[in-house]
């Protein structure tokens, strides 16, 4: 690559806040490949930007900002985007259009996994709107893009003049083969026992997104401990790129609410307030504080501009309420901190669904939805990973009745992708593999209740929904989270609480989900408002929510449902399974797909083969399952003398029948193996289109199949053989397509020299026997009548 370069010795002056805009490289050896950080080459109008090498992948970041505050917002508005571009990978977009459309849900996710570290170290009172933007380039599989485009974010927001108590630093940990592999590469990661996505500062912890297959508690929070080392050495490297070209922070106007406004409010409704938030019920809660937020509107009813304060001052003051409470360990449902909500769970909710459950924890409540079809409704993935489907999906909604809110539904936010990914990771670990559950799996869970943790409850109810299906998973999988409250100012002296509901989930410190089975976890969430934990808190957290989902499975789930049941659902499709060669697929498929597509339109059945030769066939018809593996087992099969099928007729000739005994495969029937009765004209037995019982009869050294529709018959054994049968050896075959039969039942082949001669013989036989008749005075030889006598036949009449 051809770099103009411009030498640091030829500047000798550079505008403070230009220090960024000057083309520098920063190296780090980042566990034996090379991190190189490029800043000042490409989007030089950000607020701050670097290039971002990790082996070849290559990812652009870029962070920006508003100049003035967004009017009218009580939040941050942050945004991360992650581009996946498919050039990255050197292939064209699919679709008509060739161009990349809406984000994937891998770049949703990864959207969601950037923003949560970056998120808790901006200022509360900022309300510019920060737009991260992360544009992948190129893409080394071994080399993750969505680390590089992690610690570049970091990167690009630290060296900018936007507020931020940055840096934060990402790694990626696997297990293989029971040891801790910090950034695996692509083999390591497809035989890794977990995925783990761990962010944090220099010392603290900020972000743990993971999938495992029953890993215990110890060995994870092990791997949080050694990952956090690495990003310790990664902040430091972010630290002194900051400290040589990273900009003055800008000066923004804060939203806080003024002090003397939020002490006049404090004394007007605190002490109602602090009775209110202590209502056990969520809705009567709600209502009391609702209307303290409409006392505070009238009481500054001649100020508009302190009126419309009027909810973010109730806000501040509900949230000062319940964290007090908290801290002291007093929560406003009165339960103590190791208490779970009340718990209910129930299957089979709807008849013709192949599996549903619902599952309650206070008033969080969900419902499951299982769905079993063929592999091939498998769902296809088009992104920069190596996978291309996935049979296992898992997908979350909340509607606006979940809250008791009025509003329409949309299509699923970033939110719910999320929520239904944490769901869809939990279950991985313990469902069967597709050689001994051949079905794609869909959960669907509707979301009828909301007041904290609805992803876990999601996680609870597909379990029961799976295990209803019928689906052989290895054991349910529970769900809980835990949350945490700090003093203000020392995260070391903190509570962890467990079952977090809504109003502790808005006002506390943390969401800390783990989903797992009695053998260890299978997926983690974590979800914080404070700058970071230490590893106390995470462990902590750890044996908190291991004796929550313990209690789940043991108390709940396994009363309700002890095993998957044995049988699936009446209306769920059966599965059967075959194996053909690979040299031989061609032939199940055959030419454009017209064999295959026989054997689904005769079968009513889906047929899926896979490049190693599995054939799975779905089907509602046991029957009809059964018959369409035995047509691809006869597709593949050399055909055997005696063999019954029932096929059609494809073709009539003058000497017999074609059928189709398989799709895609043709035999002859011989005329005079078409009946017990002699048949003269084949056209008046059978029709093009005809489904008749065939035996295979012979198989010629070319192959060929003769069909014999008299033997399947009843009494055709004992039928007596014609005299060419005894002499051939009771055969026919493709030969005698030319054959005719005289009056004697014999059959001769036009053309053959044998037969001419045995016809000549026969002749002369007939002529010696009349002399010898003749000559003993017997009878005298008359001449035989011409076929066509016009005269004779006049004489008669």
């Amino acid at each position: 690559m051809l770099v103009l370069r411009t030498k640091n010795a030829m500047i000798k002056r550079i505008n403070e806040k230009e220090r960024n805009k000057v083309k520098k490289e920063f190296t780090f050896d980042l566990l034996g490949r090379e991190l190189v950080i490029e800043t000042g080459h490409l989007a030089p109008l950000a607020n701050g930007a670097c290039l971002v090498r990790y082996g070849d992948t290559v990812v652009l970041s870029t962070a920006t900002s508003s100049k003035e505050p967004r009017p009218g917002v009580d939040f941050f508005p942050l945004s991360v985007d992650y581009e996946e571009k498919m050039y990255a990978l050197g292939k064209f977009p699919g679709g008509f259009m060739k161009r990349e459309g809406r984000p994937s849900e891998n770049s949703i996710l990864t959207s969601r996994a950037i923003d949560r570290p970056l998120r808790p170290l901006f200022p509360k009172d900022l309300r510019n709107d920060v737009h991260v933007n992360n544009l992948v380039m190129s893409v080394d599989q071994d080399c993750e893009p969505e680390l590089a485009a992690m610690i570049g974010s970091s990167i690009a927001v630290a060296i900018s003049d936007i507020p931020w108590d940055g840096p934060t630093a990402t790694v990626a940990l696997g297990l293989v083969d029971g040891k801790i592999v910090i950034n695996p590469d692509a083999h390591q990661r497809d035989v890794s026992d977990m995925y783990v996505t761990l962010a944090g500062t220099e010392d603290k912890v900020c972000m743990i997104e993971a999938g495992a297959n029953e890993v215990p508690d110890d060995v994870m929070l092990e791997a949080i401990s050694e990952g956090h080392k690495v990003i310790s050495e990664i902040c430091r490297f972010i630290k002194s790129i900051v400290a040589e070209i990273g900009l003055p922070k800008y000066t923004y106007t804060s939203s806080a609410v003024p002090s003397e406004l939020l002490e006049e409010s404090r004394k007007l409704v605190m002490d109602e307030l602090k009775s209110v938030v202590l209502t056990t019920d969520k809705v009567a809660r709600d209502n009391a504080v609702e209307a303290l937020t409409g006392k505070l509107r009238e009481h500054f009813s001649d100020d508009e501009s302190k009126q419309a304060l009027a909810a973010e001052i109730m806000y501040s003051l509900e949230k000062e309420v319940v964290r007090s409470y908290l801290y002291n360990e007093q929560r406003v449902d009165d339960r103590d901190f190791y208490t779970i909500r009340s718990l209910s769970c129930g299957v089979d909710l709807l008849p013709r669904a192949h599996g549903s459950a619902w599952f309650q924890r206070g008033l969080t409540q969900v419902v499951t939805v299982c769905t079993l079809a063929s592999l091939a409704n498998s769902q296809a993935i088009d992104n920069l990973s190596t996978d291309t489907e996935k049979r296992y999906i898992h997908q979350y909604n909340f509607p606006g009745y979940s809250t008791g809110e009025a509003k329409p539904s949309r299509s699923p936010g970033r939110r719910e992708i999320g929520h239904g990914a944490l769901a869809e990771r939990a279950l991985l670990a313990v469902l069967p593999s597709k050689e001994e559950f051949p079905y794609a799996i869909r959960n669907v869970s509707e979301v009828m209740s909301s007041n904290g943790s609805t992803s876990q409850g999601s996680v609870c109810a597909s379990t029961l929904a799976l295990m209803a299906a019928g689906v052989p998973i290895k054991r349910p999988v529970a769900g809980i989270s835990c949350g945490l409250i700090t003093a203000k100012d020392n995260i070391d002296d903190y509570k962890v609480f467990m079952d977090i509901q809504g109003i502790e989930d808005f006002f506390g410190d943390m969401d800390f989900k783990v989903a797992g089975t009695t053998e260890g976890i299978t997926a983690i969430q974590v979800d914080i408002k404070v700058k970071g934990l230490t590893l106390d808190i995470i462990r902590d957290a750890f044996a908190m929510t291991k004796r929550g989902r313990l209690k789940i499975i043991n108390d709940i789930i396994l009363p309700c449902l002890p095993t998957p049941r044995e049988h699936l659902s009446a209306w769920a499709p059966k599965i059967y399974q075959a194996e053909v060669p690979v040299d031989k697929i061609g032939e199940v498929v055959g030419k454009s797909g017209k064999t295959i597509n026989r054997i689904i339109s005769l079968t009513n059945s889906t047929i899926d083969i896979d490049e190693s030769g599995h054939v799975y066939v779905s089907c509602l018809d046991e029957e009809l399952g059964k018959k369409a593996i035995k047509m691809i087992e006869g597709i593949v099969s050399e055909p055997e003398v005696g063999e019954i099928y029932e096929g059609t007729v494809t073709r009539l000739m003058s000497f017999g029948a074609f059928v189709e005994y398989l799709p895609g495969k043709e035999g002859m029937v011989h005329i005079s193996k078409v009946a017990l009765e002699r048949i003269d004209n084949i056209e008046s037995v059978l029709h093009v289109g005809d489904t008749v019982k065939v035996k295979i009869i012979e198989v010629d050294e070319q192959g060929r199949v003769n069909l014999s529709m008299r033997d399947c018959l009843p009494g055709a054994s004992s039928l007596p053989q014609t005299r060419n049968e005894r002499r051939s050896g009771n055969r026919s075959s493709y030969g005698e397509r030319n054959n005719y039969r005289n009056r004697d039942g014999e059959s001769h082949n036009r053309g053959s020299r044998y037969n001419r001669d045995d016809r000549d013989n026969r002749d002369n036989a007939y002529a010696a026997r009349r002399e010898n008749h003749n000559s003993f005075g017997q009878f005298e030889a008359k001449p035989r009548r011409p076929k066509f006598d016009i005269d004779a036949d006049t004489d008669n009449e």
